[in-house]
């Protein structure tokens, strides 16, 4: 059984058990979450496609953690100018651990 969900506009397939990163949701470790945005559904026999979304199927979750990704170096330069910057960025995330697929 799986499901494909869309949060923070990037679409995830998942399962049971699956432990996926995400972009940043409210809420403290061990925080229940239900992702309600199911495009896909899929129980192993049948598979409905939403259009645009599944009714009456939710996905069921818990805040593993909340970190920041590794740090990206964003260097902009222009030649004989003279013109150099360089920033880092670090994106936040939210770990989810799925725990159920309701149908």
């Amino acid at each position: 059984m799986y499901a494909v969900v869309a949060t923070g506009g990037k679409q995830y397939k998942v399962a049971e058990g699956d432990v996926l990163r995400v972009e940043k949701l409210t809420g403290d470790v061990g925080t229940p979450i239900a992702f309600e945005r199911v495009l896909l559904f899929s129980n192993g026999e049948t598979v409905q496609i939403g259009q645009p979304e599944v009714s009456g199927v939710t996905v069921h979750g818990q805040i593993v953690a909340q970190g920041k990704n590794k740090k990206i170096v964003v260097f902009k330069f222009k030649r004989r100018k003279g013109y150099r910057r360089k920033l880092g960025h670090r994106q936040p995330f939210t770990a989810v651990r799925i725990d159920r697929i309701e149908a």
